[in-house]
C-alpha cells in the first residue's frame, strides 16, 4: 500500500468515527424529541408541521448513514474513491427531505419546479450509472 493510500485510509477512518458520534447524537437527540412529543402529547396527526419536524430529522439521519457509508467503504478499501451512485443516492435522499420539510403554502412555484427537475435528474442519471454498470457485469 503506497503512502498516499495509507493516508487516504488514514482519513477515511478518522471521517468515519466523526460521522458515527454525529450519528450517534443525532439518534439520540431525534428519540429525545419524539418521546418528549409524545409524553407532552403534541403528536396530532392532524397537525402536519410536527410530522414534517419528525420526518426530516429521521431523513437527515439516513443522509448521515449513507455518507457514513459512503466514507467506511473507503476505510475498508472496498473502494478507493467514493462510487457515483452512493453521491446521487446521497442528493436525492436530501432533495427529498426537502420536500418533506417544505411548506406548499410558502414556497414559490419556481423553486417548486426547480427541485421538482433536480430530483428528475438525478433520478435519470441514477438510472443511467445503474444501467451502465448492469451490461458492465453481463459482458
Amino acid at each position: 500500500m503506497s503512502y498516499y493510500q495509507r493516508f487516504e485510509q488514514i482519513v477515511a477512518i478518522i471521517l468515519t468515527l466523526l460521522l458515527s458520534l454525529v450519528v450517534a447524537v443525532a439518534l439520540v437527540h431525534l428519540t429525545w424529541r419524539i418521546l418528549t412529543l409524545i409524553v407532552l402529547g403534541v403528536v396530532d396527526p392532524a397537525n402536519q408541521s410536527v410530522f414534517q419536524v419528525v420526518f426530516g430529522m429521521v431523513m437527515t439521519l439516513l443522509i448521515a448513514l449513507e455518507f457514513n457509508h459512503s466514507v467506511l467503504s473507503i476505510a475498508e478499501r472496498q473502494n478507493s474513491i467514493v462510487q457515483i451512485k452512493t453521491v446521487l443516492l446521497i442528493a436525492l435522499l436530501a432533495l427529498v427531505r426537502r420536500f418533506i420539510i417544505l411548506d406548499a403554502t410558502k414556497i414559490d412555484p419556481m423553486t417548486l419546479l426547480g427541485l421538482s427537475a433536480a430530483i428528475l435528474a438525478l433520478g435519470a442519471i441514477y438510472w443511467l450509472v445503474r444501467e451502465q454498470e448492469g451490461r458492465q457485469k453481463r459482458e
